[in-house]
């Protein structure tokens, strides 16, 4: 039998990171989610979690686990997915270094994904998107934190995952025109940035709270933004701007939802 613990340990702090080189918060999702395994197992099992195997995380198990997710939290289908992947990933790890778990390795990454329902998508027309960018209140640090916030995620383009990372050294241009965006895959992109967009991130950084955190975007803490924190944000924005644009409460508003292009003439500015 062979101990879990010192696999996902090196796994998660070594392999990831420096071998795999995946973004830090790539890293913190895969953690979440073995952090829902590990002790998922530790109760189907009556074991301390420091005592599982890499055996005991069988196929059953995992799909046990899935269906958890699932079913019991209550997840959609597409984090359910996540965290199948995420699993896979780990054991994909597994078959080269233990060969006694090869065949439990290979039983687990051919467990199939679960399909899920192609939704329609839904796009922010110009008037949608004015009415959400000019929601937060500018006279208050978080409403200038928030307008910054939903203007480099739907004027600028960013992933979510990507805003709650960045660093003011994605900006080299002290202008603020320009900004370094590391994505998917370790792939870095250049972003033009609307003046208006500029405009809402520089008065950001004006009052931002002088803290140790590099992140720009900082919780009413003084840590971190999260996706979820950012998710909340998102919600209480769209539920104002429905006050003066009430279509938007048709469309499943979410930090993914594309914007129409018809978006890049709100402000009838130019980039830089």
């Amino acid at each position: 039998m062979t101990a879990l613990a010192p696999h996902l340990s090196a796994y998660l702090r070594e392999h990831l990171p420096r071998e795999r080189a995946v973004s830090p918060h790539t890293v913190k999702t895969y953690a979440n989610c073995f952090v829902l395994l590990v002790q998922f197992a530790a109760d189907r099992l009556k074991r301390r979690p420091t005592d599982l195997e890499v055996e005991d995380l069988d196929t059953d198990m995992i799909m046990a686990f899935l269906d958890h997710v699932e079913i019991g939290r209550g997840s959609c289908v597409r984090t359910r997915n996540g965290r199948l992947a995420a699993i896979r990933s780990f054991f994909r790890y597994i078959e080269y270094r233990i060969p006694a778990c090869l065949d439990q390795a290979l039983r687990v990454r051919a467990i199939p994904t679960k399909k899920t329902d192609k939704a329609l998508i839904d796009y922010l027309d110009r008037a949608e998107i004015k009415a959400l960018l000019d929601t937060p209140d500018p006279r208050t640090r978080l409403g200038t934190r928030d307008r910054a916030m939903l203007h480099l995620t739907y004027a600028g383009g960013l992933r979510v995952s990507e805003l709650v990372t960045l660093q003011l050294g994605d900006f080299p241009d002290r202008s603020l025109s320009t900004m370094h965006i590391m994505g998917k895959g370790r792939r870095e992109r250049v972003l033009p940035l609307w003046k208006e967009t500029q405009i809402a991130l520089r008065a950001w950084l004006a009052i931002r709270p002088q803290v140790e955190v590099t992140e720009i975007f900082l919780n009413a803490n003084g840590q971190p933004m999260t996706r979820d924190g950012f998710a909340f944000r998102l919600a209480e924005h769209v539920k104002t701007a429905a006050t003066k644009q009430p279509s938007i409460l048709g469309k499943r508003v979410t930090p993914h939802v594309p914007v129409s292009y018809t978006h890049l003439d709100v402000y009838k500015r130019q980039p830089g």
